[in-house]
């Protein structure tokens, strides 16, 4: 694959293939978050999940301008339907990400490939994870998570 360079002009010109990124974290990750997010292109695309507590956890993360940033307050989700419980946590994150990928994610028009980074915790990660590889077909090398977890050696 040819080196393509990320500077300003190259972003802004209409032919400039743009690479999207589906990102999550929680209030644990957030440094890890911000790491990768500095070494993305300015002219990235794609989503950012973050699921916290409350909404005290809800800072100034700075994501390139073709991305959109989504908190998640699991103080103000619910658990499972019909269970009158709070939202657990990876849950919200979970919810989320699985519905965007099922909406955003078309692989017949994929060439480069979503490049996909799970910060989060283990419980949303693990069933991102299931949801990318079992229902979307997306190929287990596509996807970056905590090797601490295990969820990628597995497969």
């Amino acid at each position: 694959m040819e080196h393509v360079e990320h500077n300003g002009h190259a972003c802004r010109q209409s032919r400039h293939a743009r690479v999207q990124h589906l990102i999550t974290a929680d209030e644990g990750s957030l440094v890890e978050l911000e790491a990768l997010l500095a070494t993305l292109p300015l002219c990235s695309t794609g989503r950012v999940f973050i699921e916290v507590p409350d909404a005290t956890h809800v800072c100034d993360i700075r994501v390139p301008a073709r991305m959109v940033l989504t908190w998640l307050d699991r103080s103000v989700r619910t658990g499972e339907p019909g269970t009158g419980r709070s939202c657990a946590p990876g849950a919200a994150l979970a919810r989320a990400v699985t519905a965007w990928a099922d909406e955003m994610l078309c692989d017949e028009h994929d060439d480069e490939g979503t490049r996909i980074h799970l910060l989060g915790g283990y419980l949303g990660t693990a069933d991102i994870v299931d949801h990318l590889t079992e229902r979307r077909g997306i190929p287990v090398a596509r996807i970056h998570a905590p090797e601490r977890f295990g969820l990628l050696s597995a497969r």
